[in-house]
């Protein structure tokens, strides 16, 4: 079920000021497939979260509001969400997992936000339930909110508009928030391009509920990949992502990283574990040759993983 085009165009006029339009540049010297970067890690929080929390918040009414929002999230949509309530004057809580990544988690904390650690079965509760005891305020979904979708949505469109004809999209996959919004908009407009998940071996619940032809669950490990991998991949988003998508490639965590020192050696793009396992998965050809675009979804990497990893090593 894909995110109609109206409402996708709808939220680019709802983010206007807050997100930036951010460039498609070619990967220079790339054997094999023509890969082009979508760089979200150029935005003010140094991911493409900014845009679905600023559709989500700016079309909910004053009164949703008047409380505050809440939210789930390893970093990069408590960031998107901290930032635009931080413009709109409203307070923010964000749940996120134990052991989240402490570059997001004080980037959170700059922005305003309260924070609440917990375990990570309960993080992941949080999403089912889209609350949390003793929070109130209006809960904004990290991915399985169709708001939020069409604000990520527009990144689809800015690729068609700049690389009319790609044969294909690679996009991380977390939630299937940014997979699905994406994949809604380029198959509206360039049909026959194709759109592929980007997945850890870490952990790929799309790979196995494609596999299996339903969601189940899976077994999972924490590693410097924050923003990907889950035990499951969420039913409703699983009815989304069988109709647009084309497949998920799963990368390892060593292609990953391969990946991150090779943005910032050719291009001096510094992508996070997520930000480059699209890039990661367009490079092994399983998306096909061609115009193939990688989405580099964020750029919070700490910088001691970053050196980690630029020193040729696979961080803890």
């Amino acid at each position: 079920m894909s995110v109609p085009l109206e409402s996708i165009r709808r939220a680019r006029d709802l983010m206007r000021g807050t997100a930036l339009r951010t460039p498609l540049v070619r990967l220079p010297d790339s054997a094999g497939p023509a890969v082009y970067l979508k760089l979200e890690n150029l935005q003010p929080i140094g991911s493409f979260k900014i845009r679905g929390a600023a559709a989500a918040m700016r079309s909910s009414s004053p009164e949703s509001l008047r409380r505050g929002v809440l939210t789930a999230s390893a970093g990069n949509m408590a960031q998107g969400v901290a930032y635009v309530a931080r413009e709109m004057g409203v307070k923010c809580t964000v749940i996120v997992p134990e052991g989240a990544a402490p570059t997001k988690v004080a980037a959170v904390k700059r922005l305003g936000g309260n924070v609440i650690p917990v375990p990570f079965e309960r993080w992941w509760k949080t999403f089912h339930d889209r609350a949390y005891p003793g929070v109130d305020g209006l809960f904004v979904h990290a991915f399985d909110d169709e708001r939020v979708m069409a604000g990520n949505g527009t990144i689809g469109l800015e690729i068609v508009e700049d690389l009319p004809e790609p044969d294909a999209v690679v996009v991380p996959w977390g939630g299937g928030g940014l997979a699905c919004g994406i994949a809604s908009a380029v198959k509206a407009l360039a049909p026959s391009a194709r759109v592929y998940a980007a997945e850890a071996d870490t952990g790929a619940p799309l790979a196995a509920a494609f596999e299996a032809n339903a969601p189940r669950e899976i077994e999972w490990r924490r590693s410097f990949v924050d923003g990907l991998g889950s035990r499951e991949t969420m039913p409703a988003m699983w009815e989304r992502a069988k109709g647009l998508l084309d497949g998920s490639i799963v990368v390892s965590l060593e292609e990953i990283a391969s990946s991150v020192r090779l943005l910032v050696e050719r291009c001096r793009v510094v992508a996070e574990g997520a930000g480059a396992a699209a890039v990661a998965a367009a490079l092994t050809g399983r998306a096909g040759r061609g115009k193939v675009v990688a989405i580099v979804s964020g750029g919070n990497i700490d910088s001691s993983r970053l050196a980690t990893i630029l020193g040729g090593g696979i961080p803890d």
